[in-house]
């Protein structure tokens, strides 16, 4: 069964079930039920629907698919919002949301029909489903039915892991919404947190491995290597520092201990490698994969949001740029967030996830496009690309594409973490391994682990950096640098590399200043040593381009014979006509990087409208 089709097909269930109902504060009160819960959930189809529903929540314009998505994990040492000028930077909704200034009347998300609501809405649902479950389901001798709790319990745990990134201490609904329950103050994290991690413990006795049945043969429904991965991560998160009361701090509770949580990270994720449910693959072939719609359970993808053909915007805000429906697609959209100017040129030039990831190039505005060269600060994310797929997006907005949740290389860095963090570097290097060794050359891929595995420090260290190569533009980045406490420190680091690469000093000090680069004549053009190609060689459309690596020159440059040249890295400069010019990375983007303190301010407050709504018991005091 396809999810892309049956999650519509739930809704007609979801009226009768009366699933739209949340709190005064969040959305309407619920519907009056034409159909019972026993009704319901003593029938599989009918049960499977309601299930289903639950994700027909994530893909709302303004849930997953257009607010929560393209907004949350930015801004980091890997990512950020492309196409804010300079005047736009300090001051707009948008950049607000970004750079850590967030206020409660923001004009994208101070809405009623917003992220906040809908993950409500989403997990209103999930308690119906659990409850009509445990009470009709029948689960001790119908294991199809308790599989759907198990999907029930970990899509609620699910939505509000994201709650609790994005917004700290959030109402705790755990049962349907009643009279009693209408108006919630926030809730401790921890008391969420530990909720969570009980309920996921409780799901793994349900679902089945990938392809262990029909249910999981499909990375849109939840599999057991999803609950543990998901109960890894959850615990990684509630062990780590996060925004209390003003300031970075750690739980004070003894349960959420990090030697407690490392602990249930790591038996979680060697359950899951154990298994032998999954395989790693080659990296470009996950996003490949991804883009071609390719759902089969097994491969490196554990779990995705699914969108229909015409919902989500995953390509449209983290694909490349397309300026015209061209031969590739039917819609102009892609690169509205992008990498982090320096990241490209932290890679290794041999590591493979480089030209993957940071796409330095937009499609030209014609109906037969060509790659031409974006600025500096305008880089794109190149994991997800519209010439990649195997369907035409003909829709204004929506592309289809699912949301990739998790995937194995997560799985294999939170082992690496968590035992090295419990037995030392010696226990956790086999972890890391198979990562460094689909990343590198062999011999690189070993002197990194045998750097890494000198000290408990060292490795960690490398975990850092290895996880912002492996994940840059997943949006996991942020949460991280939470979590350990690296914020800001990142993001200073940030400012100062960038303002090193545009000045072409320190450890960008050998770069050329410009750029020399041609449009492929064939598809077997040769390239020059030192250039660079981000996909296979098409002819007339692949630029060919020299100048991104360390080590290249303009003296070299000019003698390759490269049809054309454009300057790339400069601060402030006088052209040739004596005009003064601005940077095309500024001091300005530079410095709104954040705009207010990091660790005071990762958290969004929750919007002005359900503050007004909650009969006084919500607030934004004490975030």
């Amino acid at each position: 069964m396809e999810l892309k089709n049956i999650k519509y097909r739930a809704l007609g269930v979801l009226a009768f079930a009366g699933m739209a109902g949340l709190t005064s504060c969040e959305l309407d009160a619920p519907a009056v039920s034409t159909l019972e819960s026993s009704t319901i959930y003593a029938n599989y189809a009918l049960s499977e629907a309601a299930v289903m529903g639950i994700h027909q929540s994530f893909g709302e314009t303004n849930s997953y698919r257009g607010r929560f998505l393209p907004y949350y994990g930015l801004n980091t040492d890997a990512e950020w919002q492309n196409g804010i000028s300079s005047s736009k930077a300090a001051d707009g909704d948008k950049a607000f949301l970004a750079c850590y200034n967030a206020l409660p009347n923001n004009g994208q998300m101070n809405t009623e029909n917003n992220a906040y609501a809908k993950f409500y809405e989403g997990i209103e649902r999930a308690n119906l489903a659990i409850e009509g479950l445990r009470e009709h389901g029948d689960i001790t001798s119908r294991p199809e039915m308790a599989q759907l709790l198990g999907e029930a319990l970990t899509l609620r745990a699910f939505v509000y892991l994201d709650l609790v990134k994005a917004w700290g201490d959030v109402p705790a609904r755990f049962e349907p919404n009643s009279a009693e329950t209408v108006y919630l103050p926030r809730t401790d994290r921890d008391v969420i947190y530990k909720q969570l991690l009980a309920d996921l413990e409780e799901a793994a006795n349900y679902c089945y491995w990938p392809n262990e049945d029909a249910i999981t043969s499909t990375t849109e429904r939840v599999s057991k290597a999803f609950v543990k991965g998901l109960r890894a991560r959850i615990a990684l998160y509630a062990g780590g520092y996060s925004q209390r009361n003003g300031q970075m701090a750690k739980s004070t509770d003894p349960d959420l201990s990090s030697d407690k949580m490392y602990a249930i990270a790591k038996a979680e994720c060697l359950d899951i490698i154990k298994s032998g449910t999954l395989t790693l693959g080659e990296f470009e072939t996950n996003f490949k994969n991804l883009c071609m719609d390719i759902t089969t359970a097994g491969k490196e993808s554990i779990f995705e949001v699914p969108f229909s053909d015409g919902r989500g915007r995953v390509l449209y805000t983290f694909g490349v740029k397309h300026q015209e429906k061209d031969q590739h697609t039917g819609q102009a959209q892609g690169g509205v967030n992008g990498p982090i100017p320096t990241l490209f040129y932290d890679y290794d030039v041999e590591d493979v996830r480089r030209n993957i990831t940071c796409v330095p190039y937009e499609w030209s505005k014609e109906t037969q496009s060509k790659q031409q060269l974006r600025k500096l600060s305008n880089w794109c994310f190149g994991k997800l690309r519209y010439e990649w797929m195997t369907r035409r997006v003909t829709s204004t907005n929506d592309d289809g594409v699912n949301w990739q949740a998790m995937r194995y290389a997560d799985i294999y860095m939170m082992a690496a973490e968590a035992i090295n963090e419990i037995d030392g570097p010696a226990a956790a290097a086999p972890y890391l391994k198979p990562i460094l060794d689909r990343s590198y050359p062999a011999a690189k891929a070993s002197s990194i682990l045998a750097t890494a595995s000198a000290s408990k420090e060292a490795f960690f260290n490398t975990i850092v950096d290895e996880r912002r190569f492996e994940f840059a533009g997943e949006m996991l980045r942020k949460a991280d640098l939470i979590r350990w406490n690296m914020l800001k420190t990142k993001l200073d680091e940030t400012k100062a590399n960038m303002s090193s690469l545009i000045k072409r000093e320190g450890k960008y000090a050998d770069l050329p200043e410009k750029l020399y680069f041609k449009t492929a004549v064939t598809s077997e053009d040769a390239i020059p040593e030192g250039a660079v190609i981000f996909d296979k060689m098409t002819a007339n459309e692949t630029l060919i381009i020299y100048g991104l690596n360390h080590g290249n020159t303009d003296e070299m440059g000019k003698e390759l014979g490269l049809d054309e040249s454009a300057t790339w890295i400069r601060g402030e400069y006088t052209d040739e006509r004596g005009k003064e010019q601005e940077s095309k990375l500024s001091d300005i983007l530079i410095e709104n990087l954040y705009i207010q303190d990091p660790n005071s301010h990762s958290l969004w407050p929750i919007w002005q409208t359900f503050i007004d709504k909650s009969n006084g018991m919500l607030n934004n005091d004490n975030l």
